[in-house]
Parts: structure tokens; sequence; C-alpha cells
């Protein structure tokens, strides 16, 4: 999942940044609404945490613009970072499509939960647990397994696997892995995604199980299975 970190407290963007990549998401940063924007014009993110207040373009106009014209029609999920905490500016946030309002200073965990709440909602998903083919991963606990067996995963191989298992039995190509699971220093000619997925293909596949991550040559990969309660 990529997200989009927005504030023109630098400190701030950098302490959420680093502890948002810590967890395994792509995560670029701006320090103001034209920067935002700017970036949001090319790259579809799935989630902005967005201050209100900022000196060049405010939060509110940021908002607008996102809901209005998204890259790729793919509307974000904004959460809203600000020290404006009365009524009124939460009422006028939520109304202009931010989806959730955190009001600083607020801990990293509480940050850290809303985010993976706002991006269940991208996927459709009712609880924190996937499941796909015997793997179980559970996105709140950042633990999965493949039946009884437990698999220790880096933050990104972590990642890469639940961008699949949102997406069961779909060809995902690597330029789509490189969009929403690594950030904008990410380098595309180098082999780090498919390093990664071979990492991962061997962490998930142990003995006699089947595999469950196939390469469609010329196409990208796909995780065999389909999603079950």
């Amino acid at each position: 999942m990529r997200i989009l970190v927005v504030d023109d407290e630098v400190d701030l963007v950098e302490a959420v940044a680093r502890g948002l990549r810590r967890q395994g998401y792509a995560v670029d940063v701006a320090f103001g609404g034209e920067e935002a924007l700017e970036k949001a014009s090319y790259t579809p993110y799935d989630l902005v945490c967005l201050d209100l207040t900022m000196p060049d373009i405010d939060g509110i106009d940021v908002c607008v613009a996102l809901r209005v014209n998204p890259p790729e029609g793919l509307v974000p999920r904004i959460l809203m970072l600000t020290a404006r905490d009365t009524i009124e500016d939460r009422i006028a946030g939520l109304d202009v499509g931010a989806d959730d309002y955190l009001v600083k200073p607020f801990a990293f965990e509480e940050l850290a939960a809303r985010v993976r709440s706002l991006l269940r909602r991208n996927a459709g998903q009712g609880g924190a647990v996937l499941k796909v083919g015997g793997l179980s991963l559970d996105a709140a606990r950042h633990q999965v397994s493949r039946g009884s067996r437990d698999l220790s995963l880096t933050a990104k191989e972590f990642a890469v696997l639940h961008y699949f298992m949102s997406r069961p039995g779909e060809v995902v190509s690597q330029e789509d892995l490189l969009e929403h699971v690594w950030d904008e220093h990410a380098d595309p000619f180098t082999n780090t995604v498919r390093v990664t997925i071979g990492t991962l293909r061997k962490k998930v596949t142990d003995g006699e199980e089947n595999e469950l991550l196939e390469t469609v040559v010329g196409r990208g990969y796909r995780l065999l299975g389909s999603q079950s309660s």
C-alpha cells in the first residue's frame, strides 16, 4: 500500500513516514499542499495523511482537489492530521471528503491503527484478517501463517504478501508492486522486486506444500487461491 504524508512540520513528517515504513508501507512525503498535489497528479495513492493548516494550500483545498481530480480516477482515503480540534474544524474536514480526523499530538500507535482501518476499507475487507489458499494474514498483529506454520516475514515481504492477498488470482506486474508497495525512491531498474518475491515464495512454500505464488511469464506474478472468511 502506498501512502503520502503531507505536513509543513518536517520533523513530524519524517517521524510518521519512518514509522509507517517500518510497518512495510511505501511512503512518500510532501511538505506543502502544492507539492502534495503535484505528486498525487502522477502517483495513485491508497491513502493520504494530510495536515489541515499549511502555508501555501491548506488541507481543505487539497482534500477537495484529490476528490475532484484523482490520478487514474482512483480516489485515495484521506486522514486529516491537525492541531485544530474544534467540532467545526472536524465537520469541515469530513464534509469536504476526509475519511478520518486525528488531532495532534497523537500516539503513533493510534495513527497506525487508523491507517490500517482505512486501508481495509479500500480493500473491501470487513476485518483485519485475510485468508487465501491456506494463508492467513493478520494486518493488525502483523502476523502470517500457512496452516499451523507461522511465517517470519520482513516488513517489505509482509507488505507484498498483503498486496497479493488483497487481490487473489489477479496478475500483478512488477510496475504495480513498485507503485503500491515501494516508495518514490525505488529504482525501477534494479531486481529488488524479483529478489523480494523469491524470498517470499520460499517462506510461503515449505517442503511438500503446494506453490502459491506463481510467475506469469511476461506479465508478473499471481497468488493462487480465493479469499475466504
